[in-house]
């Protein structure tokens, strides 16, 4: 069995990811397309993803590439995770693991509406998301108040998390959209703040892209997907892909099946690359970056040892979620954070000499010029960020 050294692993994320500063690409698309998708969970870190692989990787750039020349779109998919998506890849992905979703959060919406006290549930879901999109279709562009305003029946709100700390109450009108988002029938468009902003205006798929998205075949886009992920991050073995994908091993199994992959060694555990990607990349020239919270990188692996080693308590939350990293020729070295005021502070978890250390505090001084302009509230504060915030 050939065997893949952490070494080589390393020189993969670097290259492939564009992190190595010569590796850069020109474009917010490339850089999307070769890690699968940017996480967009927390908004900022589409931004900052983008930035730390595109060489004018600014913000005005990636919003060109979501709002005005339309390359990507926002979307749930693999684990219900909002990621941004190359749009000649939305379908593939759609049919892979948003239509899973879409399924699951249907079920969610039939509970939400019953509790409403509404008799014919799947009546009234039908007659809402109908006039849901008639709103949208009227508009062009609208914000869940907007089409709430237009739908009264959209208008009605749910307790939920009954007797928990985080008790709230659901307004409709959010619930139907993210629904027909889920289905592929609706887009998340430009936000209504800043790039940091989280609440986005809504329209429909094929208003905002001029066509619905095509029907493909779920094994032949579990098999794609797979395919994709391989590609940009492999080696990895049947873990990583499970959690990446939030598939059962049944399903990823048949998705390696129908590939040409073969079994490789890394330092004992199983892994998988395909079949014509064997061969050393060239060792980059060191390099460091500043990635943010739920970066693709960070995230992409559920084996993460040889890139995080002993610093996951620091860096990730109770629930998994990685704060923001400092990294150096392809491993994790500290991390990061936004003061109130803007300013980015760094912590190095390791000795990574003089050279290095400059480095980071150079692209630091970078991240601080983009932050003081908003106000940074993390979506998944670590021990390190709030340390470092005070």
């Amino acid at each position: 069995m050939n065997r893949i050294t952490i070494a080589e692993r390393r020189a993969r994320l670097a290259v492939r990811h564009h992190i190595a500063l010569p590796e850069r690409v020109s474009t917010v698309l490339e850089a999307a397309r070769d890690v699968v998708c940017l996480h967009a969970s927390d908004p900022a870190t589409v931004y900052v993803s983008a930035r730390a692989r595109v060489i004018e990787g600014t913000i005005e750039a990636v919003d060109r590439a979501l709002y005005e020349d339309r390359e990507l779109i926002r979307m749930l998919a693999m684990r219900r995770t909002m990621f941004v998506i190359p749009v000649d890849e939305a379908a593939m992905i759609h049919a892979a693991a948003s239509l899973a979703v879409a399924r699951n959060e249907r079920r969610r919406t039939e509970e939400l509406v019953a509790s409403l006290g509404v008799r014919d549930v799947a009546r009234w879901i039908r007659r809402a998301e109908h006039d849901a999109l008639a709103a949208l279709e009227a508009r062009g562009e609208a914000t869940a108040r907007e089409v709430a305003d237009d739908v009264p029946a959209l208008r009605e709100r749910t307790l939920i998390n009954v007797g928990k700390r985080y008790q709230a109450h659901l307004g409709m009108a959010g619930r139907i959209l993210l629904q027909l988002a889920a289905d592929g029938r609706i887009v998340r468009g430009r936000p209504r703040g800043s790039w940091i902003s989280a609440q986005y205006r809504w329209a429909p798929l094929e208003r905002w892209l001029g066509r619905p998205f095509d029907d493909v075949p779920v094994e032949e886009a579990r098999a794609a997907l797979v395919r994709r992920w391989l590609e940009r991050f492999g080696p990895g073995t049947e873990a990583d892909l499970r959690w990446w994908t939030g598939w059962s091993a049944r399903v990823v199994r048949e998705a390696l099946a129908s590939l040409a992959v073969v079994p490789v060694d890394l330092d004992g555990a199983a892994g998988y690359v395909v079949a014509d990607d064997l061969e050393a990349t060239p060792r980059p020239d060191p390099w460091v970056a500043l990635l943010p919270a739920l970066d693709p990188t960070t995230m992409g692996w559920q084996g993460r040892d040889w890139y995080l080693g002993p610093h996951r308590p620091v860096l990730f939350d109770s629930n998994g979620n990685a704060g923001p990293t400092i990294w150096a020729d392809g491993r994790i070295v500290g991390g990061w954070a936004v003061r109130p005021a803007g300013e980015v502070v760094t912590r190095l978890l390791e000795d990574v000499g003089r050279e290095t250390g400059r480095a980071v505090e150079a692209e630091a001084a970078v991240l601080t010029g983009w932050y003081q302009s908003v106000q940074s509230i993390p979506r998944f504060p670590t021990p390190l960020y709030r340390e470092l915030v005070g």
